[in-house]
């Protein structure tokens, strides 16, 4: 078609325009996202483009304006999930529930958020056979840790307890979510009952400034968002079933991916079954 429109003046290039879609953060070098959604795209036979970009808060508002119309969406790393907030025309359900958005539909000059995070986190549960009920005890009040409050309680957990350094942040995240919950400082945390769950949201690299008893590491099921190197430093201490980040990372992509394609998080895509695998199989699970 080249060649024919250079011999031919008056014959326009045909021009293909490939979606876009990335995965903002700082640092992002590390992302497996790209890798994720590219396994979902081939099987699903769409020529769409993912890749990543280094933006920070400050930087964030600049992309979003300066993104030309075939861009069709943004998966968002902390703390882009709290500073896109402002920018959002609407928001799912959850963005309001747990004050985090970590997925952006573009579509006729509108910026929709959705959270993923609490899916992935209930799903993580569901593979692994475990029911939530009873008591939870989240460690961090992040972004995440208001996802896993979510996720819990959808899920059907009675109580949360939130283990948090600042008290204050930890309490209003517990107000905003509707879940019976309290608050502990870590350094208190070995003193109270076992849970029937621990959840840990620390980010990937933080100690976890808690000596769990043996107790909580033989009758509490923990999930640990972190996953590289797995087993992380608490797993590699637990002795029960312990839950790999991964699992959310993968299942909180599947949901990104619904979202991209048809703006549902709710409706499948087509081959779903065969999406998931692709997406397991990139990163070693």
């Amino acid at each position: 078609m080249a060649g024919l429109a250079a011999r031919a003046p008056g014959l326009r290039q045909l021009t293909i325009v490939t979606t876009r879609l990335a995965v903002l953060g700082s640092p992002i070098a590390h992302s497996k996202s790209p890798a994720l959604h590219a396994a979902a795209y081939e099987v699903l036979g769409l020529d769409w483009e993912y890749g990543r970009a280094e933006v920070d808060g400050a930087g964030l508002p600049a992309f979003i304006d300066g993104l030309t119309p075939e861009w069709r969406g943004l998966s968002l790393t902390m703390p882009l999930k709290w500073d896109v907030l402002p920018l959002l025309d609407a928001r799912h359900h959850l963005v309001d529930a747990t004050g985090a958005a970590n997925t952006v539909v573009l579509e006729n000059g509108r910026l929709s958020g959705f959270n993923t995070d609490v899916y992935g986190i209930m799903r993580s549960f569901q593979d692994h056979d475990v029911s939530l009920t009873g008591h939870a005890l989240v460690l961090g009040a992040g972004a995440t840790a208001g996802s896993a409050i979510a996720a819990a309680g959808l899920g059907g957990v009675g109580h949360v307890q939130i283990a948090a350094r600042d008290l204050s942040k930890a309490d209003a995240l517990g107000a905003r979510l509707g879940v019976p919950w309290s608050v502990v400082p870590f350094d208190e945390v070995a003193g109270r009952p076992a849970p029937d769950y621990v959840i840990n949201t620390l980010p990937n690299g933080v100690p976890v400034p808690v000596a769990f008893p043996e107790e909580f590491r033989r009758t509490s099921v923990l999930f640990d968002v972190t996953y590289d190197p797995w087993p992380t430093p608490l797993a590699s201490t637990w002795e029960t079933t312990a839950i790999n980040g991964l699992d959310m990372l993968v299942h909180q992509a599947v949901q990104q991916v619904r979202i991209f394609v048809s703006g549902d998080p709710e409706q499948e895509v087509p081959r779903e079954a065969e999406v998931l695998a692709a997406m397991r199989a990139t990163v070693g699970l």
